[in-house]
């Protein structure tokens, strides 16, 4: 679905009014092709820290070209600094002599990420300091402009070597409507490597994923996303989206289960079905999900019960049927997906906001319980165009799709390229994390 707003203001009286009344002026944001490079251009590392030395090597190894010193009139599309070895608030001001001289030499659409070391994992001056990265990053993805995101992630000490995954996903196209978060990258177990991806453009090939809710919109472009990354996908769908499950499943050459996941057998045959007909599985996707909005004063109990039931209490029952029976392979993916309205909230939709914010739960609860280097993380959708939204009232899509940092709704694709970098096997370090896929909306933390 187009932006018809975004059409507008690119047009010549859109130009005029957008200068002389201030409106949003958003930038079409660069989306990941396939076969594309991940940078179309070039990206500069500085700081001072742990990181900062392999992080060209690292870029090189992606395929990313980087440079360490910054070559006069360079323009750049993409910033990593490394800000671990900042210990001292009065340090800080080692981000202003880094940003500010090269704000205006960067390309359309660029990419920033600060590296820090997790907070909790230091005390006195050095924690307040990684601390206040995290309003360094929010507030320069509010100014960035030109379609740019900036992000913070946090690397524990003996993960150093488990970034390849997460820089490759927020230097690139694939994170183009994920800005303004906190993600912590942390080895478990004692390992400090992670399992080698032997083919970067396909890191699923050979990996069975299964899709709940998979039939069409955002379900149907993480189904897409995963079989392009080369997984085997099985979709999940309730009986009446039957025929455009199979359709879909028959032409990315997956799998497919027509069921009701509330249905109290539901968990036992999804099992039965990965474990005999696949083995097994390795990465799990709760996409599946229902509204039915009313305020709290006019909300029934089949309403309120049946957004649970879908929402949350299938994906806990699904995933924990998956784990107690093995079915979940070594190095899996469990992956939720929440809402923005489960942070912040939502008028009408304190049945739907539970759900979601239980799925963050859901995360919390498992993420320290994995073994064999399982994860579990979760997205959290904004604004998303799908056919859904195209229903809303003019005035409310409109609002909903400028408060954001992009000034712009987001694709199905966005949330589902989230999740193919939660799924990816270079991701084992890279759990109990919940990411805002939402152009930086100016609710919600």
């Amino acid at each position: 679905m187009s932006d018809r707003y975004q059409g507008f203001v690119s047009s010549p009286i859109g130009k005029v009014l957008v200068k002389n009344l201030g409106l949003p002026s958003p930038t079409r944001l660069e989306r990941y092709t396939e076969g594309a490079p991940l940078v179309a251009g070039t990206v500069l590392v500085g700081g001072t820290g742990r990181l900062v030395d392999s992080l060209p090597k690292v870029l090189d190894g992606l395929g990313i070209a980087a440079l360490s010193a910054d070559a006069e009139g360079t323009t750049y599309k993409g910033l990593v600094f490394d800000a671990t070895g900042l210990t001292d608030p009065a340090q800080l001001v080692a981000l202003q002599e880094f940003f500010t001289p090269l704000m205006r030499r960067l390309d359309s659409c660029p990419r920033v990420v600060v590296l820090g070391t997790t907070p909790a994992t230091v005390t006195g001056p050095e924690r307040i300091t990684q601390r206040a990265l995290e309003g360094f990053t929010r507030s320069l993805g509010k100014e960035i402009g030109r379609g740019g995101t900036v992000q913070v992630v946090y690397v524990a000490e003996g993960a150093e070597s488990m970034l390849d995954s997460t820089l490759a996903f927020f230097l690139s196209p694939k994170s183009a409507y994920v800005s303004g978060q906190v993600v912590r990258v942390a080895a478990r177990d004692g390992d400090s490597t992670q399992p080698a991806v032997p083919d970067l453009a396909r890191p699923l090939a050979g990996k069975v994923a299964l899709v709940t809710g998979a039939s069409r919109g955002i379900g149907e472009a993480i189904a897409r996303v995963l079989h392009r990354d080369g997984a085997t996908v099985v979709g999940v769908d309730v009986p009446q989206a039957a025929s455009e499950l199979q359709s879909l499943m028959a032409e990315l050459g997956g799998d497919h289960l027509c069921l009701d996941i509330t249905h109290p057998d539901a968990p036992q045959r999804i099992a039965h079905h990965l474990a005999e007909h696949h083995g097994g599985v390795d990465v799990v996707v709760h996409n599946a999900g229902i509204t039915r909005d009313r305020k709290l004063a006019n909300m029934s109990e089949d309403r309120w019960s049946s957004v649970i039931a879908v929402n949350l209490l299938a994906p806990e029952l699904i995933t924990r049927a998956l784990l107690d029976q093995g079915v979940i392979n070594p190095n899996g993916r469990i992956i939720g997906v929440a809402s923005i309205a489960g942070i912040a909230g939502n008028v009408g939709q304190t049945n739907y906001a539970a759900s979601k914010a239980g799925v963050i739960g859901l995360v919390d609860s498992l993420a320290d319980e994995l073994e064999d280097q399982i994860t579990v993380n979760a997205v959290a959708p904004g604004f998303i165009i799908t056919q859904m939204t195209a229903a809303v009232p003019f005035a409310t899509r409109e609002v909903g799709q400028r408060l954001n940092a992009l000034s712009q709704g987001g694709l199905p694709v966005d949330v589902a390229e989230t999740i193919a970098w939660f799924a990816s096997p270079g991701s084992s370090a890279v759990n109990g994390n919940v990411v805002r896929v939402c152009g930086q909306m100016m609710l919600g933390a």
